[in-house]
C-alpha cells in the first residue's frame, strides 16, 4: 500500500514527470542564513514547561511588589527629616555591600597603589571578583553602574529559582513542588536580597544548576558550573564538597570503576580560589589576603563556636547594643538554629551531601567573633525550601501560617534594607 494520501498520487494516465538532470560538478554551497534572534528566543522559551513558566510568573510578580516597596519606601522614609524630594529612583538599591561591588568594578582591587597599608582602607579584596567582573561586563551596555547591578540581579535570579524549583520536582512527587518552593523561596525573610546588587543570586544561579547537574550524574557541567559559583562566594568550595561528597556515593553504588572516570572533574572548583589568592599575593605579599580582609572589616576572627554563640547572644539580650543592633543579633540566633535543625534532618534522613553543604556554611559563619549574615546565608540553603515546601504540601495548615509570619518579616527586612537601616 502506497503511504501517500489520495491526494498526492500522481494520476494513473499521466506518467511522472522526469527527474531534472543534475551537472556532475556540483555548485558552490550556499550557506544557510542565520537563525534570527527572535527564532533563537522562541526555541528557547519552547523549552519551558508551564511549570517553569508558572515559576518565572511568580518570580516577576515578586519583583514587581519590590519595586513598589522601593518606590514608597523612598517617599516615607527620606535620608534626611524635612526633605521635600525623594531619593532617587535607584537610591534604595545601592547600599552597604553593594557600594564594595561597585567601587571595584569600576576602580579594581588597588587602584592608584592603595591597598591595606592605606589608612582608612575599605577592605574590598574580601568580595571574590566574580560579581565586580560581571557587573563591569553588563555596565558595558548599561551606563548606570545600580541599574547594572540590578539588571544582573534580575537575570540571575530567574534561573537561580527556575533552578531551584527543578532540583524540588526531581526531590518530591507533588505537581505543585516547584511552584510551591518558589513561593516559599520568594517570600523568604532575606528576599530583598536577591534584587539588590548583592551576590546571592548570582551564586545560587551557577550553584543551583550545578546541583541540579550533580543530581543527574552529569559531573563535568556541575564541576564547571561550581567553579564558576567559587568565583563569586567562598560558599562555592561548600558546594564543591558536596558535590564531590555525592560523586564519591554514587560511584560506590554503582560499583563500576568506570564511575570513578569522571574524578578529576571534582578539582576543578578549587582553581578559581587559588587563582584569587595567588593574584592577591601578588599585590600583598598575603596568600589568604581576602581572608584577613574579613578579619579586619567584618570581626572574622576565628572563635569557638560556644563563643561565638555567647557573643551573639550578649549583643542580642545583653543592652550592649543599640536597638536596632540587638534585633539583628537576635535574627542571626534565630538563623542559626534554624541552620542546625536543618542539618539534624538532612542527617536523620542520610542526605549526607546536602547536610555537609549546610554544616561547612554554618562552621565558617559560626565561628566568627559573633554571628554575621546567617540570615541572609539562609537563602543559599535550597534544602530549606524544598524542605519546607514539602511540609506544606502534607501539611496544608503550615503554608498559611509560613506566610503569615514571613510577610511581615520579610516586608521589614526589605524596608530597613532599602531605607538605610539595615544592620541597626
Amino acid at each position: 500500500m502506497s503511504t501517500l494520501s489520495p491526494g498526492l498520487r500522481p494520476p494513473a494516465d499521466r506518467p511522472a514527470p522526469p527527474e531534472p538532470r543534475t551537472s556532475a560538478r556540483p555548485g558552490p554551497r550556499i550557506a544557510a542564513p542565520p537563525e534570527p534572534r527572535s527564532g533563537r528566543f522562541r526555541r528557547a522559551a519552547a523549552r519551558l514547561t508551564p511549570a517553569d513558566r508558572a515559576v518565572l510568573w511568580l518570580y516577576l510578580l515578586t519583583r514587581i511588589s519590590l519595586w513598589i516597596t522601593a518606590h514608597f519606601a523612598r517617599w516615607l522614609f527620606p535620608a534626611r527629616p524635612g526633605a521635600r524630594e525623594a531619593a532617587p529612583v535607584l537610591a534604595p538599591f545601592q547600599r552597604w555591600d553593594a557600594n564594595h561591588y561597585l567601587h571595584i568594578a569600576r576602580d579594581g582591587y588597588f587602584p592608584a597603589g592603595a591597598g591595606p597599608w592605606t589608612s582608612g582602607w575599605d577592605n574590598r579584596e574580601a568580595f571574590f571578583p566574580g560579581y565586580p567582573f560581571l557587573l563591569r561586563a553588563v555596565h558595558t551596555v548599561v551606563p548606570d553602574w545600580t541599574a547594572a547591578g540590578l539588571l544582573l540581579s534580575f537575570v540571575a535570579g530567574a534561573v537561580a529559582v527556575l533552578a531551584l524549583a527543578r532540583i524540588a520536582r526531581a526531590y518530591l512527587p507533588e505537581d505543585a513542588a516547584g511552584r510551591r518552593t518558589a513561593v516559599l523561596f520568594l517570600l523568604s525573610p532575606c528576599a530583598v536580597f536577591l534584587a539588590a546588587g548583592y551576590t546571592e543570586a548570582l551564586f545560587l544561579a551557577f550553584a543551583l544548576p550545578a546541583w541540579l547537574a550533580a543530581v543527574r550524574h552529569r559531573w563535568a557541567l556541575a564541576a564547571v558550573l561550581t567553579a564558576l559559583a567559587t568565583t563569586v562566594r567562598v560558599s562555592g568550595l561548600f558546594l564543591a564538597a558536596a558535590i564531590a561528597l555525592l560523586f564519591v556515593v554514587t560511584a560506590r553504588e554503582k560499583r563500576d570503576r568506570r564511575s570513578w572516570r569522571a574524578a578529576g572533574w571534582m578539582l576543578l572548583p578549587a582553581l578559581p580560589p587559588a587563582a584569587y589568592s595567588w593574584y592577591l599575593h601578588v599585590y600583598t605579599g598575603d596568600w589568604m589576603a581576602w581572608k584577613h580582609a574579613q578579619e579586619r572589616g567584618w570581626y572574622r576572627t576565628f572563635h569557638t563556636p560556644w563563643e561565638a554563640w555567647a557573643n551573639t547572644w550578649n549583643g542580642a539580650f545583653g543592652h550592649t547594643q543599640t536597638t536596632g543592633y540587638a534585633l539583628m543579633f537576635q535574627a542571626e540566633l534565630v538563623a542559626m538554629l534554624v541552620g542546625l535543625a536543618l542539618v539534624a534532618v538532612l542527617l536523620y534522613r542520610r542526605r549526607w551531601p546536602e547536610a555537609l553543604y549546610v554544616a561547612l556554611s554554618l562552621w565558617a559563619l559560626g565561628t566568627s567573633y559573633w554571628y554575621t549574615s546567617i540570615p541572609r546565608a539562609t537563602l543559599l540553603w535550597w534544602p530549606l525550601w524544598i524542605g519546607l515546601a514539602a511540609l506544606s504540601l502534607r501539611r496544608p495548615w503550615f503554608r498559611t501560617a509560613y506566610l503569615s509570619v514571613a510577610a511581615p518579616v520579610t516586608t521589614l527586612v526589605a524596608l530597613t534594607f532599602l531605607t538605610g537601616r539595615w544592620a541597626g
